[in-house]
């Protein structure tokens, strides 16, 4: 991504009001994605990279496990791409299930990533802890919040995630 799409994206978080320490995740997020897409000819860069640079957008309005859903909307009334909406939508842990979103208080949508990039973004952000990079049993670890299935998931998400881009 040329340094004004980067640049692009930083000032979409900032005017949505993500804080510098959010700013700073999306980042690190950002960076593990595009380490993997670099391994991975057939997946489109440019959309991981925008992808895991707004992936927290919803962070601006809410902290727990809506911010998913609700960035999802703020990258739809931006008029964003709705690729990058779906990225934004699928990240937490491994996906949730339209079930499991509604066993949680979310709106009941499919929120399971399916494509190439929605997977990298997910397991790179499912590897980064502020902006510190973990292993994906820390992560794990610190998951215990979220279904045990989707936790199931989110080791499944990295082993494909590890084999597509090796």
């Amino acid at each position: 991504m040329p340094d004004t799409q980067k640049t692009t994206c930083g000032n979409l978080l900032h005017k949505a009001g993500c804080s510098t320490k959010v700013i700073a995740h999306c980042q690190a997020v950002r960076d593990c994605a595009c380490d993997y897409a670099a391994h991975n000819p057939a997946c489109d860069h440019h959309l991981v990279e925008e992808g895991a640079m707004l992936h927290d957008i919803g962070r601006s309005r809410i902290h727990d496990i809506r911010h998913a859903q609700c960035g999802a909307d703020i990258i739809r009334t931006m008029g964003l791409c709705e690729e990058i909406a779906r990225i934004v939508e699928c990240h937490t842990g491994a996906g949730l299930s339209a079930d499991e979103c509604t066993l949680l208080g979310l709106s009941p949508r499919d929120c399971m990533p399916r494509t190439t990039e929605e997977k990298i973004v997910t397991h790179a952000d499912n590897l980064i802890a502020g902006k510190k990079r973990v292993t994906i049993h820390e992560s794990l670890s610190s998951a215990i919040h979220l279904p045990r299935k989707a936790r199931k998931r989110m080791e499944r998400l990295a082993a494909e995630v590890e084999l597509l881009c090796d």
